[in-house]
């Protein structure tokens, strides 16, 4: 482990927090609940209970478990930025073997240690991660575990056994669907409260509409009402089927991911690569399909590129431009879509303009067989029916006998385990959640490559692949 130096003071820590992440921060009760909106500050909230617990007695941990380790290290820094607000020193910082279950078992985590011994963990919210673990807990966005349920078998045994002293848990997250113990335990202690209940859950909750109210009053709006920037958050938000229950804090009546993480696994393979050499689009390759998501400010533009070889498609590069302009953008697109079958590309919202410039390309042109066009661009427009119709596709290219190869890399793994089919009243999307790594961008243009060589590839290819 590192050492890491004492840090002064910059505020009274607790003040920072808005009323509703106060209120979820001093809440006394053993077991509690945020159910709140997208853009709450869930992982900010949680952060301060454990660090501020951590810090008022010796030899108190916490352990922090989210959907993935990227999500769960995200909220250990902000433990980190909280230790530096309350000026208390962290002795050390790194790795440490936990306990999983059995001496077979033994899970790394990360860990930041305080000098009164009191330790912070972070690791993936899996059961063998949890299993026999006693500390204080926080299951941050704990509806979009993979496997929330066995999640639960796992850990409710340690919370209840009066052996292990008391220990406190606090449950984040935004709603996903009715089909999960999280549901279940919102439904039981707030929805459709049963008294009768062994373990009582204090549960508060925060819509956006809530949220944007206590921006305003603390003068976080820049002059805009609550009603002003909640609306601009509609318009702006790419999914308005979802948005009851990512925005609303309502629980649709399903919600499921695309693709599980044993299902990726079936694809990924080191042969595949997230990286080319230039040399590759220098010449036209007939194999060679892309699916590019495009995106300027808030998320990358990524171009997945696919090759086929003999009846296996691979993956050649996953080209993730951040934070470039559109220009240069262009001249980074352009070179791969003249070198490809085909590229299907993003046409929606900011991709409407790069988009025709590069169908202006003559060495690209448009591809729409309807209107006798048969260049190397399609542009799709994400409509419902679009979207219902290249991730099902998407799925069934992850199936046995499985013809897909992806890399295999962490964070291609948890943006392709990100994408979500939401129903609700018989209707049904896909969307993911917004990150600091994006908004599934991966796993749309992976399905937008699948799509590019089931079209450039013709029925055989379409057959093979999706």
């Amino acid at each position: 482990m590192t050492k890491a130096r004492k840090t002064s003071a910059r505020r009274a820590p607790a003040m920072s927090l808005l009323p509703f992440q106060r209120a979820f921060a001093s809440d006394a009760s053993r077991f509690a609940i945020a159910l709140w909106s997208r853009q709450s500050g869930k992982g900010y909230a949680s952060s301060f209970i454990a660090t501020a617990d951590a810090l008022s007695a010796p030899n108190n941990n916490w352990i922090i478990a989210a959907p993935t380790e990227r999500q769960a290290m995200e909220t250990l820094e902000k433990c980190k930025a909280w230790a530096r607000d309350f000026a208390a020193a962290i002795a050390a910082e790194g790795e440490e073997e936990i306990g999983g279950g059995s001496a077979l078992a033994v899970i790394k985590a990360k860990v930041i240690v305080f000098a009164n011994g009191s330790k912070i963990y972070a690791l993936p919210g899996r059961p063998m991660s949890l299993r026999g673990f006693t500390g204080n807990l926080i299951l941050d966005e704990f509806a979009f575990f993979e496997n929330p349920e066995e999640v639960w078998k796992a850990i409710y045994p340690v919370i209840t056994n009066p052996a292990s002293g008391v220990k406190k848990i606090r449950i984040t997250s935004t709603p996903a669907g009715k089909g999960n113990q999280f549901f279940k335990l919102v439904d039981e202690n707030l929805l459709n409260p049963k008294p009768d209940r062994p373990v009582k859950w204090s549960v508060h909750k925060a819509a956006i509409h809530d949220v944007a109210r206590e921006w305003e009053a603390a003068g976080m709006l820049h002059g805009k009402t609550a009603a002003q920037y909640v609306e601009e958050i509609r318009a702006g938000f790419d999914t308005p089927e979802a948005w009851p229950q990512e925005f609303e804090c309502e629980f649709v009546d399903s919600d499921n991911f695309l693709l599980p993480y044993d299902i990726i696994a079936l694809a990924e393979s080191a042969g595949a690569s997230q990286f080319a050499d230039p040399a590759l689009f220098d010449a036209p390759r007939p194999g060679l399909h892309l699916g590019i998501d495009f995106g300027r400010q808030n998320d990358p533009t990524v171009c997945w590129a696919l090759e086929r070889q003999g009846d296996v498609f691979w993956t050649r590069e996953v080209l993730v431009l951040k934070g470039v302009s559109t220009p240069d953008q262009q001249d980074a697109l352009a070179r791969r879509i003249r070198a490809a079958r085909l590229a299907c590309f993003d046409y929606t919202g900011p991709g409407i303009g790069l988009g025709d410039y590069l169908a202006r390309d003559a060495a690209i042109g448009i591809h729409d067989p309807a209107r006798h066009h048969f260049g190397r661009l399609e542009l799709c427009t994400f409509t419902t029916a679009f979207k219902r119709d290249i991730f099902p596709k998407l799925r069934r290219a992850f199936e046995p006998p499985v013809k897909l190869r992806v890399p295999v890399d962490n964070t291609i793994r948890d943006d392709l385990h990100a994408m979500r089919q939401i129903v609700n009243a018989g209707q049904y999307t896909y969307a993911a959640p917004r990150t600091a790594e994006g908004h599934s961008d991966r796993c749309t243009a992976l399905a937008l490559a699948v799509r590019a060589a089931a079209l450039g590839g013709g029925p055989a290819y379409s057959a093979t692949l999706c």
